[in-house]
């Protein structure tokens, strides 16, 4: 198992219009994409800034994962994803050296790709996603 690259970092923002805008206006990056995944509770929006992509992620419930992070800890930076040429093998590899997982396999994610997560108490403190085509 080893990452490719940086997939994308996740940032918590609660209001996703808002935060386009600074994204757009301040920094000049362009949202190329907006996505709702409904089974995950969050509407997206990306950004590319060289090869790797920001997430822009708000919550459409106060009980998805982004609405309980927001109010836990407030709108920032929530997850870090790495890019793997197999999902379901990098998660495999994972939980077999110790690794706490919140997905034993892979589910739908943005942008069509495979995702899965680790437990950030596994992960020193950082929540790590793996993601990719499989």
């Amino acid at each position: 198992m080893k990452p490719t690259h940086i997939e994308h970092i996740g940032i918590a923002v609660t209001n996703l219009e808002e935060a386009t805008k600074y994204y757009e206006e301040v920094l000049g990056l362009e949202c190329y994409a907006v996505e709702e995944v409904a089974d995950q509770k969050v509407k997206t929006a990306f950004f590319m800034v060289g090869e790797t992509k920001i997430e822009l992620l708000e919550s459409t419930s106060a009980d998805g994962p982004i609405g309980k992070f927001i109010e836990k800890k407030g709108a920032g930076i929530h997850h870090i994803a790495f890019a793997m040429d197999n999902v379901t093998d990098a998660l495999k590899e994972a939980g077999e050296k110790g690794v706490r997982l919140i997905d034993k396999t892979p589910r739908s994610g943005a942008e069509g790709l495979k995702i899965g997560f680790l437990h950030p108490k596994s992960t020193l403190g950082v929540l790590t996603e793996f993601c990719g085509k499989k």
